[in-house]
């Protein structure tokens, strides 16, 4: 559940994984890569131009962080995310 935490965020919350304080830290780290990705796509549509230009550049980064949060999971980890995981840790469910 930890994995598919990092593709659907709010899946593992509507299991009995969610009591699971591994699952719920990936859950969170999940939450705020939706986040980032939501940011992304506003950028594109509120700053035409300089959004058009710089949204494949958000995108690839926001890839390789989904990458790196998926094998944390696989690994065992609760390691953040480079530069935004440490906006999870405010989330508290």
């Amino acid at each position: 559940m930890a994995i598919v935490a990092y593709i659907l965020f709010f899946i593992p919350l509507l299991t009995d994984a969610k009591n699971d304080p591994f699952v719920k830290y990936h859950v969170k780290q999940g939450l705020v890569l939706f986040i980032y990705f939501a940011i992304a796509w506003i950028v594109v549509n509120v700053i035409p131009v300089v959004g058009w230009v710089l949204y494949p550049v958000l995108e690839i980064i926001g890839i390789v962080l989904l990458v790196l949060g998926i094998l944390n999971a696989i690994n065992g980890k609760e390691k953040p995310l480079p530069v935004i995981g440490k906006y999870a840790e405010k989330f508290n469910f």
